[in-house]
């Protein structure tokens, strides 16, 4: 039986507790921390958590709770610090997105993990959901050809509230906008899906929220040798239609499901009603997709709770979640210094290092309120991604 260990209480933890309680036979949460004694309280209480010990310090959790795996949903300037110490500690340990706020923090935590022997996942939710993985095996397949072009639309909407949370926008403690606390679902799928682009040039921008320093808005194409994509990072989108759109050589898949397969004339326009042998082709293998037996957060804190009793690696490990912070500051780094930026990101770019975000990056705007909490429900995810 794992014993198991929450620090951070904030509404994300609650995916996380979830999770854990589907499985009471593998796993008991013992112990959870807050900065706020009295909210951590307050979640013991709603979750039924009896057994739970209530800590005002994480430091003091990981010393003293005794627990053999912790979930660190904290602000993601508190990622590395609270990671490395329970890893150092014998530890397992499941990080919330974004992995850190720079990749030189991101190599700490893998190296404290190598060090341990412990188990590191970052969450990546959205690779555990039966129509992200039917995408996953189509293009998998290879029936759709080579890659031409790729459309990922991270697309979100936040009201001007949303800044005046005490961490959320300043690069100080929230590391970024949406291109790093949003859109860090679909880098990391654009990740699982294409694998590494090769350079990146973006645009980053702040459109519609004068009350945080971040952005609100970027865009960024990605090259993968002849094929591109673009990415649209956001929450200034009405609506929040998110979209995966992959144009192949011979079809095109997408999510939300849909595929499309042209095939030519002579004279090299689109023949009426396309390539109907290859759509059912396709179709055929999107069927035969088995569901997942768990999705979402649980679905990864099963493969975790899987991977610690084999002693397997997890199917979300470090160094994905190493990948999506590298992308997500070559975005930046571009966007700043308007220049292309080639990856891997060497040690020697001084964007890898902690730090030269929070030196370099505009401030839009000046945040003007820091409230501690707040009213309202909180969207964790959209019917797409």
């Amino acid at each position: 039986m794992l014993k198991i260990g929450i620090i951070g209480v904030g509404n994300i933890a609650d995916e996380h507790i979830r999770g854990y309680l589907e499985f009471p036979e593998q796993c008991e949460i013992v112990a959870l921390s807050d900065l706020s004694a009295e909210k951590a309280e307050a979640k013991r209480v709603r979750f039924g958590l009896e057994g739970a010990v209530v800590y005002s310090d994480a430091e003091r959790l990981i010393a003293d709770a005794g627990v053999d795996l912790v979930s660190i949903a904290t602000p993601p300037s508190s990622h590395a610090e609270f990671s490395i110490a329970a890893l150092r500690a014998g530890i397992h340990v499941i990080v919330e997105k974004p992995m850190a706020a720079s990749v030189e923090d991101c190599d700490a935590m893998l190296a404290a993990q190598r060090e341990s022997g412990r188990l590191l996942s970052v969450i990546a939710q959205n690779r555990f959901r039966d129509d992200l993985m039917i995408l996953k095996e189509v293009l998998d397949s290879g029936l759709i050809g080579s890659i031409s072009h790729v459309r990922i639309d991270s697309a979100w909407w936040r009201g001007l509230p949303y800044y005046d949370l005490w961490w959320r926008g300043t690069w100080e403690s929230e590391g970024g906008g949406p291109t790093l606390n949003h859109a860090i679902h679909h880098i990391d799928l654009s990740l699982w899906l294409l694998g590494r682009p090769e350079a990146v040039v973006s645009m980053i921008t702040n459109v519609q929220h004068d009350n945080a320093e971040v952005e609100d808005l970027s865009v960024a194409i990605l090259r993968y040798g002849r094929a591109l994509a673009q990415l649209t990072s956001s929450v200034v989108h009405h609506g929040e239609r998110q979209e995966i759109v992959i144009q192949g050589e011979r079809a095109q898949i997408a999510q939300p499901w849909s595929v499309a397969a042209d095939s030519a004339q002579p004279n090299g326009f689109p023949q009426r009603g396309g390539n109907r042998e290859l759509v059912t082709e396709i179709e055929a293998v999107a069927a035969a997709h088995r569901p997942l037996p768990h999705v979402g957060h649980t679905g990864q804190i099963a493969d975790v709770l899987d991977a610690i009793a084999t002693g397997r690696a997890p199917a979300v490990g470090g160094e994905d979640g190493r990948s999506a912070v590298e992308l997500v500051t070559a975005i930046y780094e571009s966007g700043i210094e308007g220049a292309v930026v080639h990856l891997p990101l060497r040690p020697d770019d001084p964007y890898y290092r902690t730090g030269t975000l929070v030196e370099r990056a505009p401030r839009f705007y000046r945040k003007r309120e820091s409230v501690y909490d707040q009213d309202g429900a909180i969207i964790v995810g959209a019917s797409t991604v």
